[in-house]
C-alpha cells in the first residue's frame, strides 16, 4: 500500500505542475496548487511514512502537527497575495518555486500528522487547515472584482476573469477543504479504533 501511495504521489506531482503552467486560467493554476498541497502531498507522506526519507522521522523535533499547520497556512496565504501571484505569472522559475513550496508544506504537514504519537494533534491540525483553506477559497470566490489582474492574459478563451477567479475559489474550497477534513476524520476514526482496542 505504501509503495502504491508513493507512486501515486510521484505521478501526481508533474500533473499539478503541468496544470499550473498551461494557459488554463486561474482554474488550471488552482488545480495545480490543490494537486500539490492536498492530493499529491498526502500520498507522498503515506508512501514515505516511517521510512528513512519520512520528514517526520528525519526532523522529529521540528515537525509537530500544529507547527506544520502554521507553515502550510503561511505558505498558502502568502502565495495567494496578489503581488506574488502577479510575479509568478511572469516568471517560470518563480512559478516552479511556488509549486515546490506548496508540495513541501503539504508534505511536512501530512507527514507530521501520520506519526502514531501525533495523531490527536494531527486531527486538530488537519481540521484547522481545512478551515483556513475553506476561508481562503470563499474569499477568492466571493471577491467582487478580479484580484489577480496579471492572470488575465492566461484566462481560458471566452471566460470572464471574474468567473475564472470564482471557479478557482470554489475549487480551492472543495478540494482543499475536503482533503484535510476527510484526512482529519480518518485520523479520528483510527485513533478511536486504537483506543477501543486498548
Amino acid at each position: 500500500m505504501k509503495r502504491a501511495a508513493l507512486f501515486a504521489g510521484l505521478a501526481l506531482v508533474p500533473t499539478g505542475w503541468l496544470l499550473a503552467v498551461l494557459p488554463l486560467g486561474m482554474v488550471g493554476h488552482m488545480a495545480g496548487h490543490m494537486i500539490a498541497v492536498a492530493i499529491a502531498a498526502p500520498f507522498l507522506a503515506l508512501g514515505l511514512s516511517q521510512g528513512r526519507l519520512d520528514p517526520a522521522r528525519l526532523w522529529p523535533g521540528l515537525t509537530s502537527p500544529m507547527a506544520m499547520m502554521l507553515v502550510e497556512l503561511v505558505t498558502v496565504w502568502l502565495w495567494h497575495l496578489p503581488a506574488l501571484r502577479a510575479a509568478t505569472m511572469t516568471s517560470f522559475p518563480l512559478l516552479g518555486l511556488e509549486q515546490l513550496c506548496f508540495l513541501g508544506a503539504g508534505l511536512l504537514l501530512w507527514s507530521s500528522v501520520l506519526r502514531a504519537d501525533h495523531r490527536a494533534a494531527g486531527i486538530g491540525a488537519l481540521l484547522l487547515t481545512s478551515m483556513h483553506m475553506t476561508l481562503l477559497g470563499v474569499l477568492i470566490g466571493l471577491a467582487p472584482r478580479p484580484l489577480y489582474a496579471a492572470a488575465d492574459h492566461h484566462h481560458l478563451a471566452g471566460m470572464d476573469p471574474l468567473i475564472d477567479q470564482q471557479l478557482s475559489g470554489v475549487l480551492m474550497l472543495l478540494v482543499g477543504g475536503a482533503s484535510y477534513f476527510i484526512g482529519g476524520l480518518v485520523l479520528l476514526a483510527s485513533l478511536l479504533r486504537q483506543r477501543g482496542a486498548a
